[in-house]
């Protein structure tokens, strides 16, 4: 599904984000740009993939927005 969010860099990106499974792991697929992202959480920190380079402030911010959606 697409999401509209505000960053904490203010910028405010449309985002696809879907949830599935990887190597027994409950994964969020996340792109934007023409990028794809795979974002997962530890604890309550919020990771990446090794091989992603997104930068620290959008793995928040969209982490929190997953959040948010999984408490709805």
């Amino acid at each position: 599904m697409e999401y509209k969010i505000k960053l904490k860099d203010g910028t405010t990106k449309i985002i696809q984000i879907l949830a599935t499974t990887f190597k027994k792991l409950k994964v969020w697929k996340v792109g934007f740009d023409g990028k794809e992202f795979l974002l997962y959480k530890v604890g309550t920190e919020w990771m990446q993939r090794t091989e992603d380079y997104l930068e620290e402030c959008y793995v928040i911010s969209i982490g929190a927005y997953i959040d948010s959606l999984e408490l709805n």
